[in-house]
């Protein structure tokens, strides 16, 4: 396993923290634009996601990429999650992930 460069979990708010570096986030997506992908993360903030998906998406999907503003990530993997998943324990891991357990995703 390459742990050169880890993405770091995060929702929307606390993707301001990693601007410039490479994080992973799941989104709802709501909408679909050329080059991009409009979703709701997991603190039920709006994220844009650019970069080209594959398809077809899943109504959940998980992006690794980097940060590049506190609302935007420039994705170069993108992972179908599929139509149901609980992003309220996936938004409580983002959180222990940046929090007191940090040192163990990191």
């Amino acid at each position: 396993m390459d742990t050169s460069n880890p993405s770091v979990f995060v929702n929307a708010e606390l993707l301001r923290l990693y601007v410039g570096r490479q994080v992973r986030a799941l989104i709802q997506v709501v909408q679909l634009d050329a080059g991009s992908v409009i979703g709701k993360s997991t603190d039920e903030i709006q994220l844009i996601v650019k970069g080209t998906p594959p398809f077809p998406l899943t109504k959940f999907v998980e992006v690794i990429g980097i940060a590049d503003s506190d609302k935007s990530i420039q994705a170069s993997i993108w992972n179908n999650f599929g139509d149901t998943i609980d992003t309220h324990a996936y938004n409580q891991l983002c959180l222990l992930a940046n929090g007191e357990f940090k040192h163990l995703f990191i």
